[in-house]
């Protein structure tokens, strides 16, 4: 896909609400995320992603697990890192399929209910 001309170039970051950082920080470390600044002791902490961040923002009165959509990471070896997260003792929401629209992917929660999806363009 062919990016489209325009005022916008690129995603800087998502912040994420979490209700207890410990555990949001643990989370997102045992995925392979670095940490850029904060911690769990912070109110707001920031990973690298690639060239982009998601950053997580401590609201320990947020209401739980509301659907509101997904975030989708490309990795370079989905089936690696769904083991990886199986590894860390995480629970994926499905093993790796291939999808009807060319990606191999797999979705996970964190403690706070976002779901995220990891995926790879298939060749």
């Amino acid at each position: 896909m062919e990016p489209m001309p325009g005022p916008i170039e690129s995603l800087s970051a998502v912040t994420l609400v979490t209700r207890n950082m410990v555990d949001a920080v643990a989370f997102y470390r045992a995925l392979g995320f670095g940490l850029a600044y904060g911690g769990p002791d912070a109110a707001f902490t920031c990973f690298r992603s690639g060239r982009s961040f998601l950053n997580l923002q401590l609201v320990v009165d947020a209401p739980a697990g509301g659907a509101w959509g997904r975030i989708i990471f490309w990795v370079d070896n989905v089936d690696a890192m769904h083991a990886r997260a199986i590894a860390a003792g995480l629970h994926p929401l499905m093993a790796p399929a291939d999808a009807p629209w060319g990606e191999r992917y797999f979705h996970i929660r964190d403690r706070d209910g976002h779901e995220l999806s990891f995926a790879r363009r298939l060749a």
